[in-house]
């Protein structure tokens, strides 16, 4: 096994990323309704957990869940985002990174955590919603409404950034568990005990 990510390595991380963009923005749709806007983070952990775990199967390169993450930032940056979510899923999946490598890329506990960790990326895109709450409101207002605006506004609060984070980090923790069961002939397979 070689350290060093190659040709094929990249590929997969390209198709992977393609996989989960498309559930993320396809799941932030549900954005739309206001309330689920604040349960989005929470959204993607639960329905991102099978294909995350499905791209473990062919990861045993440090760096490969880092530039993952890389790459799902740079597109939330490319589709209007702020520059944050580039830093927080990039940080995101290089602790992801670590994790996996203290499991030596065998362990499927280190594997599920890896995923708890790696879908805290998605807070990229919600912090500037509560480091520049009166800025995002207005723009918000000016968007979808005083209504929408209404029933988001008592969840912009630091309090509870740090519950959303809680639970996003633990319903990770439950979609990469319940991609592991689906996907369990792949985990047997790819060595992954």
């Amino acid at each position: 096994m070689s350290e060093m990510i190659n040709v094929k390595d990249l590929i997969t991380v390209g198709i992977f990323a393609v996989i989960l963009t498309v559930l993320i923005f396809l799941f932030g749709m549900l954005g739309y309704i206001p309330i689920l806007m604040i349960g989005l983070p929470i959204i993607a952990a639960l329905i991102a957990g099978i294909p995350y775990m499905l791209f473990l199967t062919r990861v045993d390169k440090f760096g490969m869940v880092t530039l993952l993450g890389l790459i799902l930032g740079i597109v939330m940056f490319l589709s209007g985002h702020t520059w944050i979510p580039i830093v927080v899923y990039t940080i995101c999946g290089l602790i992801a990174d670590i994790v996996l490598k203290m499991g030596n890329y065998t362990s499927i506990k280190n594997s599920i955590v890896s995923y708890g960790f790696f879908s805290l990326g998605v807070f990229g895109n919600m912090l500037p919603f509560y480091i520049l709450r009166d800025y995002f409101v207005e723009s918000i207002r000016a968007s979808m409404g005083t209504d929408y605006v209404n029933v988001i506004l008592p969840f912009l609060t630091n309090e509870m950034l740090i519950v959303l984070i809680i639970v996003t980090f633990i319903v990770g923790l439950i979609g990469a568990y319940i991609g592991k069961i689906v996907l369990k002939k792949h985990f047997k397979k790819a060595g992954i005990a």
